[in-house]
């Protein structure tokens, strides 16, 4: 204790609480290699046959899926960089680096998504013969890459960010393959060239819709906003109520990574309350609420307390 004041930090991630407040993070180093390999093989097959078949739609999505291995790749190294110990100069060690990388995967969908859109407003112009056969099978193998690797991701993607970027590209991968097969087979009986393009951007449509989420939610964590899920609301609420607590004023919660979220707090108390006090407080939060990196700062006047109006960060 100095001057009144006791100080209290702890970050012990050893307890369990509810869904979406995962702060322990699973081991997904197998479904990013299988992901990986999965793709790359892909992407090997679409330029043998894009080149054989003389087709510019695989040349052109072989280019697409170089961009999923490149963010299953960059979700992959977050996923290891998060688990970095701490440094003098990286004081939370690299944690950030699973929103950057959540940030980066809506960013690179939202792109790719773009260039999707651009080519069939296009081609709706200009209808090009679709190339049959062998682009229906191609995209029917796209199917099950990218279906096989969402699954991967499948169970993550609740309670981290970062997994959820990586299973929704996945996802959005699997249904434009899927909208191409679906359109190659009707073309094919049909000859209704028209309907390629308008199924891409109906597509396109539908990432968006669903990346706009992973988008918002990773800049909000970029810019230290209160985690989803959470309620400041409820966490001051649950302070206030805390026996011996008169009143409290410098809150501030906000995600180390995608799945672990901190706090800090002043809490004014007439007398000092010890160390069991805060323990439970810290176990209480991490429990309620999965915030499991509080650090809890008792003042007995909070009129000698710089940050104590709410306008003051």
């Amino acid at each position: 204790m100095h001057n009144g004041q006791h100080t209290h930090h702890d970050h012990d991630h050893g307890h369990e609480h509810g869904p979406g407040h995962s702060h322990a993070p699973k081991n997904f180093g197998t479904a990013f290699l299988v992901g990986i390999a999965l793709n790359s093989g892909f992407i090997v097959a679409e330029v043998v046959y894009g080149i054989l078949g003389n087709s510019v739609a695989l040349l052109a999505d072989a280019g697409h899926n170089l961009g999923d291995v490149l963010g299953l790749l960059v979700a992959w190294i977050a996923s290891l960089l998060v688990k970095r110990a701490p440094t003098a100069h990286f004081t939370y060690g690299l944690r950030g680096s699973s929103i950057l990388a959540a940030l980066f995967n809506a960013v690179l969908l939202l792109i790719a998504v773009g260039a999707i859109a651009l080519e069939a407003i296009q081609r709706l112009g200009q209808p090009e013969p679709v190339s049959g056969m062998t682009v229906i099978v191609v995209a029917a193998l796209g199917i099950a890459v990218n279906g096989i690797t969402a699954l991967l991701f499948a169970s993550g993607r609740e309670g981290d960010l970062n997994i959820r970027g990586a299973h929704l590209h996945m996802a959005a991968d699997a249904a434009v393959s899927a909208g191409v097969v679906v359109a190659g087979l009707v073309i094919l009986l049909t000859g209704w060239t028209w309907l390629d393009p308008l199924v891409s951007l109906g597509i396109s449509l539908v990432i968006i819709w669903g990346t706009w989420s992973l988008l918002r939610d990773s800049l909000n964590m970029s810019l230290a906003a209160v985690p989803p899920g959470i309620d400041p609301g409820a966490v001051r609420q649950f302070l206030q109520e805390q026996p011996g607590v008169a009143s409290v004023h410098d809150l501030h919660i906000w995600a180390m990574s995608t799945t672990e979220t901190a706090l800090t707090v002043h809490l004014c108390m007439p007398a000092q309350p010890g160390d069991a006090f805060l323990h439970h407080l810290q176990h209480e939060l991490q429990d309620d609420f999965g915030i499991g990196h509080s650090t809890i700062q008792i003042e007995t006047d909070p009129a000698a307390c710089t940050l104590a109006p709410e306008n003051v960060v």
